[in-house]
């Protein structure tokens, strides 16, 4: 959560919405781990920030998550609130297949992190042109989802990549091991 917290200080967020998806178009051909468990964690990796704050919006739709419906809702119940899109530089370098890129940057501004070797202002090239994008610099980890399901599969300590409460809610639940 430090890159998130690095984001909220650099551009003086009062809060971050953390949004689960429901269906995340982009995995759809993967095995996902139920949403409440999904949620769940989510819950437990963000409670320590105030700033933090978890939106069940996009899980209480049905279908596909498509960031563009989640920022029409959001732009819609807080039309003077002004709307970040936090994404890493690999996101974005992806952000040109999104559903509605062009809608999506009509109703939010961009920051854009860098994400291990991916530096966010090379990312800034496959934007829609009319994109406002600030690079937020951010503290370098070189973590992913993947990396913690692989290391748990193995068998792998994942001690200092996930909080605590998150680790539980993996153990407990037995999730990412082979059975």
């Amino acid at each position: 959560m430090s890159v998130a917290a690095d984001v909220a200080d650099a551009l003086g967020l009062e809060r971050v919405l953390w949004i689960p998806a429901r269906i995340p178009p982009h995995k759809r051909r993967r095995a996902m781990t139920a949403a409440d468990l999904r949620l769940a964690m989510v819950r437990a990796a963000t409670a320590a920030d105030p700033r933090y704050e978890v939106c069940t919006l996009e899980l209480d739709r049905p279908g596909p998550s498509y960031t563009v419906d989640t920022a029409r809702m959001l732009r819609s119940e807080h039309p003077e609130v002004e709307l970040y899109l936090i994404l890493g530089a690999d996101q974005a370098t992806e952000f040109d297949t999104w559903r509605e890129p062009d809608r999506i940057v009509e109703l939010v501004r961009l920051a854009i992190m860098n994400r291990g070797d991916q530096s966010g202002e090379d990312a800034t090239t496959r934007l829609p042109s009319a994109a406002e994008v600030v690079v937020v610099p951010v503290r370098s980890i070189e973590l992913s989802s993947s990396e913690v399901r692989r290391r748990v599969a193995a068998g792998g300590d994942i001690d200092g990549l996930v909080p605590p409460a998150v680790r539980a809610i993996i153990e407990r639940e037995r999730l990412y091991s082979t059975p």
